[in-house]
């Protein structure tokens, strides 16, 4: 097997046609650098220099020889150029997973603020429920994810991000709507379309169903939010989403909210990443940015909010 430091050696007193500047660029000495083209000499079985006074000259078989070894050192610098580049945050992959709420309303103002300070860094974003971006977080497809706390997990850490509000939405002209606030024994007579198990929102719902003594009936269970919400609008039933995901629909009176009677729903977001697990330079830099937008204290601060705030540090 060729040893490597008598190959880089060689190729520095190749480059250079003497062993003295060789042995200066390698920081050794002279009777060091003849000791190692020696013992490679004697590897090869092959004659690689010639020598003239203090000058020495390639043989053909060191030629040879050279045209494959400077490869070697040339792919060298480019691997230190990129390690490099690494660590300055030049080059790299910042892999997130988010739900489909905050990959919609929240992520592209984020991932553009992002890009703006690193914007060689690749950026993959995944969606699906809070579950699901859990699980991603284990199988190492994502390093970081943004989601609603569905289950605790050994192996995760959640840090509180921010509050959303969760509201009851039905067609403008349905019978709940408008009127005083609904209760639970209401509500639980009407039809409504659940968002799929795993997601925040869910879990969220049933548990406020199971602390009343209720049971929905449930139409329909789907993750596509806007399916949901197009459902509602023709009356088809009710529904619980996210307030930022329907906005848009109550500002232009296609969708109306229906008060809780004693309820106001917030669902806690975390920002969640593996305990014990190494996070890349992209990834801790995404954290630092997210921390700048963490209230201090968990307060009702949902999607809108957050995007206030991040406009107002760009200006």
């Amino acid at each position: 097997m060729i040893n490597f430091n008598q190959l880089r050696t060689f190729c520095q007193a190749a480059k250079h046609g003497s062993y003295t500047t060789a042995a200066e660029k390698l920081y050794v000495t002279q009777p060091a650098v003849t000791a190692q083209m020696k013992l490679l000499e004697d590897h090869c079985n092959l004659k690689l220099f010639k020598k003239r006074g203090r000058k020495v000259y390639l043989t053909d078989e060191g030629k040879t020889l050279y045209q494959y070894a400077r490869k070697i050192f040339d792919y060298e610098k480019e691997i230190e150029d990129v390690i490099e580049e690494m660590r300055e945050l030049k080059r790299g992959v910042l892999r997130l997973g988010t739900t489909k709420t905050y990959a919609r309303y929240f992520m592209p103002l984020m991932i553009t603020s992002f890009r703006e300070t690193y914007p060689h860094i690749q950026i993959h974003l995944d969606e699906g429920s809070s579950q699901d971006m859990t699980l991603s977080l284990l199988d190492f497809q994502n390093e970081i994810v943004i989601i609603a706390k569905a289950e605790d997990h050994p192996d995760v850490c959640f840090f509180p991000f921010s509050k959303e509000e969760v509201v009851l939405i039905a067609a403008p002209d349905h019978h709940l709507a408008g009127k005083s606030p609904a209760t639970f024994a209401h509500i639980s007579k009407e039809p409504i379309i659940m968002k799929e198990i795993g997601s925040g929102t869910r879990k969220l719902v049933n548990k406020m169903f199971a602390k009343n003594n209720s049971t929905p009936v449930m139409l329909m269970e789907t993750s596509n939010t806007e399916f949901i919400k197009q459902l509602v609008q023709r009356g088809d039933g009710i529904s619980f989403l996210v307030k930022e995901a329907v906005a848009v629909e109550l500002r232009d009176g296609k969708l109306a909210t229906v008060p809780l009677q004693g309820h106001r729903l917030f669902l806690d977001m975390s920002v969640a990443y593996l305990k014990d697990q190494h996070l890349s330079p992209p990834a801790k830099a995404f954290l630092d940015i997210l921390g700048k937008l963490a209230p201090e204290e968990m307060l009702p601060q949902g999607i809108g909010a957050l995007m206030v705030k991040m406009l107002s540090q760009r200006r």
